[in-house]
């Protein structure tokens, strides 16, 4: 929790300056994409459930994405830290994880607002979102200790990075619905770590519905699978980072 506080000060986002940005990037990013998509549809009406379901995908996405991108570099940035001091290296990429968690947390309050004003649905079913969000940071969790792990030895991994986070925004449920792709690619919302997770997200934000127990499953699956990989991957190669380091 201390080195992920130290993070955000050293990248002045403890500010007031600093907390604004957390929440104008991703709602600029989220309008940019709007407008994008009501282009690319000819002019058909989006309507306020897709502005919900884009919001509401963008925000989580950023956590998720952040954590991973920042993630890679833990370990690397954290050499004097891993040669000099004696504790668990993993806490190194879930301080990343923690770091972007909290500037998660201040965009859960402006997507309130937004869900109120746009007269997205109010239920029980909301409460299913915590678990998903425990889900999700999960998911973030197994890919942030196997990409730190993979940067010790491939250093070019962090410029490389970017590219795939942004293929994985286009390829994930955020920009459509998972319920509109067609048939013979819904598989590939399946092999998506966060694809499941979204979709149920925006089955509960914008239809008021529960997700499905194929969506529990799966969604599951990947996140004790990526935790469990990850920190095998990680202790695994734990010993030798003081001399790739």
């Amino acid at each position: 929790m201390e080195l992920a506080r130290a993070g955000m000060r050293q990248q002045h986002l403890d500010t007031v300056f600093g907390r604004v940005w957390l929440i104008i990037n991703p709602l600029l990013l989220a309008a940019v994409y709007f407008v994008l998509m009501d282009i690319v549809r000819c002019g058909q009406s989006l309507g306020s459930e897709f502005f919900a379901h884009l919001i509401a995908g963008i925000f989580i996405y950023y956590f998720v994405s952040g954590a991973v991108r920042e993630g890679a570099r833990t370990v690397v940035r954290g050499g004097r830290l891993v040669l000099n001091t004696a504790f668990p290296r993993v806490l190194l990429p879930m301080s990343a994880v923690i770091g972007h968690f909290m500037r998660f947390l201040p965009c859960i309050v402006v997507y309130a607002i937004f869900h109120l004003a746009l007269g997205m649905p109010l239920g029980w079913e909301l409460v299913l979102l915590v678990p998903l969000l425990v889900l999700f940071t999960g998911v973030a969790a197994g890919l942030a200790t196997c990409v730190s792990t993979l940067q010790v030895y491939f250093r070019d991994l962090a410029q490389f990075l970017p590219y795939m986070l942004r293929l994985w925004l286009y390829l994930s449920p955020i920009l459509w619905f998972a319920d509109e792709v067609p048939d013979k690619y819904e598989i590939f919302v399946w092999l998506n770590p966060i694809g499941p997770l979204l979709a149920g997200w925006s089955d509960i934000l914008t239809k008021g519905q529960a997700p499905s127990a194929e969506v529990w499953a799966v969604s599951l699956g990947w996140a004790i699978g990526l935790c469990t990989i990850g920190l095998l991957v990680f202790m695994s190669r734990e010993r030798d980072f003081a001399v790739r380091l």
